[in-house]
């Protein structure tokens, strides 16, 4: 894993990217951030959720159609990826200039899913498809953000290193560390 030390050297590599994968346990502000960078650099911003895993009613897109919309997307030559799914590093990691992760403490995380439920509860999310309201979590999800750092974390890690080993990451892990990051963002642009 060839990691990014400081704020600076990776909002310098954010400046020169023009394809950035954002990834991290659900309530760790990947989208947040995403949209920023896109908005910044006048990058596709692509919702992995919205735009290749799910449509109307929280239905799932069958396995072969999600990858052929992935890998239309990758081809492209500018893009921000929000999404964590580490089946899929094997295709987006070759592609990646860079890998910001979002890793925040798991309290952060469910912190940041409520404050998302509240804001959001009913409606659509932008960075969700059309008819998957936002709902109340469930057991099952909360009990993937809380067990996210042991049980995934070593997944992605195992992926960086095969898929992308030469790929520059950043580890967020805190949300004045994001903040911090995003002020630099949008004083070099």
């Amino acid at each position: 894993m060839l990691e990014i030390d400081t704020i600076e050297e990776a909002a310098a590599r954010v400046a020169s990217a023009s394809r950035i994968m954002v990834v991290g346990s659900s309530g760790a502000g990947k989208s947040t951030l995403s949209r920023y960078i896109a908005a910044h650099r006048d990058l596709d911003y692509v919702s992995i959720d919205r735009d290749v895993r799910w449509i109307s009613g929280w239905a799932q897109r069958g396995r072969d159609e999600q990858h052929r919309i992935l890998q239309e997307i990758v081809s492209r030559d500018r893009w921000v990826l929000d999404g964590s799914n580490p089946s899929t590093f094997e295709m987006r990691l070759p592609r990646t200039q860079l890998v910001i992760w979002m890793r925040l403490p798991r309290v952060s995380c469910m912190m940041g899913v409520a404050k998302r439920v509240a804001r959001h509860y009913g409606t659509v999310r932008p960075e969700m498809a059309d008819g998957c309201r936002e709902k109340l979590p469930d057991m099952e999800f909360l009990g993937y953000i809380w067990h996210f750092e042991k049980r995934h974390a070593p997944v992605f890690i195992r992926n960086f290193d095969l898929y992308g080993p030469d790929v520059p990451i950043f580890q967020v892990k805190s949300r004045a560390q994001a903040s911090a990051l995003l002020d630099l963002i949008g004083a070099a642009h």
